[in-house]
């Protein structure tokens, strides 16, 4: 027996796929995919219409989406980050239905539940046999972790895995089993492994953001949290990086070692497992290759899917036992909501991910955000979007100051202890404002062009056209 078919159109006819349905894509290939641009242009050939794509992630690799909802081939959009090539688009009102962000806990709890039910699931595999068990450590175009796949997998109506590394069976270390798996098709490519780095995982040089950086491995130091079995999760910007590497300086001067480090790996966060600084790594996607070659080789270095790691609909997602995250912001406000879908002018340009998630599980979520970018201020009285409800962030960090959530006031006290320069942040709003002048709201106009879906369920925010 063997699924293989001979080509993406053959299995999109076998899959039954029809007008009206819902087919999905996972991001592991970030900007270097080339799966779901191959797939959708089979089912514009093949004359498919009013389809729904429920994508983990769209990247501005993703841009010929943009002809195909002009053609009324995609009339509707769900996924939980929109980079700004297709972002603009969609934010002029090029949808006739509002997209729907989710984030990346909420996305495979809509899954498992049917609330957003998948026909047909598309996974694009570095690695596979032709009964379709399939990972993403091995083979030319390895992206390491498949973790936001496995919910598109274990409860579509048909999985097509489509790869370009066919091995013989049984594949050993497979990440799916091929017990969801209807169908394998091989093609000489699915995308190109350099563009799964997001760009931003490097260290900052920035005087600036290494100000950051240390006040926020301060902020942890002072915590109470930083001790043996500590857990932490950070992003892949320049000065969520160097926070790392403050830490790790002050974990390794302690002989301190976490329980894990947790979210998107970065080559950084396998080093501090490497110094010791951690005993495991628990991976839902690789942001470089050094994170795909130690996910592939260090058996400390796990996969896990994204129910595991974030969906509030689970028994226990692995969010909840996590000490500190370190996140980012494209504004924040008084109240301490954070937009990360936006930019200041309403344009779509990111999403959630697994942002809310994270800040709404971890004992301590901290904010490293400039106090300006382009002389528009971070925070503002209202954000143009609430990404982050301001109940689930504690501490914002900034080169002019620190601001504690008022509702911490036990941790505001340590802080103003250790002798860290704790402000107001309406203070810090108005010291900004001195240096770039008070900005002028941006009118937007009055089509909903997104939904931001809370990661319980519940329409946090919407999104209005831009004019």
């Amino acid at each position: 027996m063997s699924k293989l078919v001979k080509s993406i159109r053959e299995a999109v006819i076998l899959s039954g796929l029809k007008d009206g349905m819902t087919v999905s894509f996972h991001h592991h290939l970030r900007n270097g995919d080339f799966v779901l641009n191959m797939v959708m242009a089979e089912i514009a050939e093949l004359g498919i219409k009013d389809l729904t794509v429920n994508a983990s992630s769209l990247f501005d690799i993703h841009a010929p989406l943009l002809n195909h909802i002009e053609n009324k081939v995609v009339t509707g959009l769900s996924a939980d980050y929109i980079s700004a090539g297709l972002g603009r688009a969609i934010s002029q009102g090029i949808m006739d239905k509002p997209v729907q962000f989710r984030t990346h806990g909420g996305r495979p709890k809509d899954i498992a539940t049917g609330k957003t039910p998948i026909d047909v699931a598309f996974i694009a595999a570095p690695a596979s046999d032709a009964m379709g068990n399939c990972s993403g450590k091995y083979g030319p175009s390895a992206c390491g972790s498949l973790g936001y796949a496995y919910a598109d997998a274990m409860y579509a109506k048909k999985v097509v895995v489509i790869t370009d590394n066919l091995v013989s069976y049984p594949l050993q270390d497979w990440s799916i089993s091929e017990s969801y798996v209807d169908y394998v098709v091989t093609v000489d490519a699915i995308g190109d492994p350099k563009g799964i780095v997001s760009g931003t995982t490097r260290i900052t040089r920035d005087p600036v953001g290494l100000i950051m950086a240390s006040h926020a491995a301060k902020v942890i130091e002072t915590s109470g949290l930083l001790k043996d079995g500590f857990s932490f999760q950070t992003g892949a910007g320049g000065a969520s990086l160097a926070a790392a590497k403050f830490l790790k300086e002050i974990m390794l001067q302690k002989g301190i070692q976490g329980s894990f480090g947790l979210g998107g790996i970065t080559g950084y966060m396998v080093d501090m497992l490497q110094a010791g600084c951690f005993r495991n790594l628990l991976d839902v996607q690789c942001f470089d290759l050094t994170a795909v070659e130690s996910l592939r080789n260090d058996p400390r270095h796990q996969e896990i899917s994204a129910m595991h790691y974030a969906a509030p609909g689970s028994r226990s997602a692995v969010v909840d036992s996590l000490d500190v995250v370190i996140l980012g912001a494209t504004e924040i406000d008084t109240g301490f909501n954070v937009n990360v879908h936006t930019d200041s002018n309403g344009v779509i340009m990111g999403g959630s991910g697994g942002h809310s998630d994270t800040a709404a599980g971890a004992k301590l979520s901290m904010i490293i955000a400039p106090m300006f970018r382009a002389r528009m201020p971070i925070v503002t009285d209202r954000v143009t979007c609430i990404s982050t409800p301001g109940k689930d962030i504690d501490v914002l960090v900034t080169q002019g100051g620190i601001a504690v959530n008022p509702a911490r006031v036990e941790l505001r006290e340590s802080l103003v202890a250790a002798g860290l320069p704790i402000v107001d942040i309406h203070e810090l709003k108005e010291k900004t404002e001195r240096i770039t002048g008070k900005p002028k709201r941006i009118p937007h106009g009055d089509k909903v062009v997104a939904e931001v879906i809370g990661r319980e369920g519940n329409l946090q925010d919407q999104i209005f056209s831009i004019l």
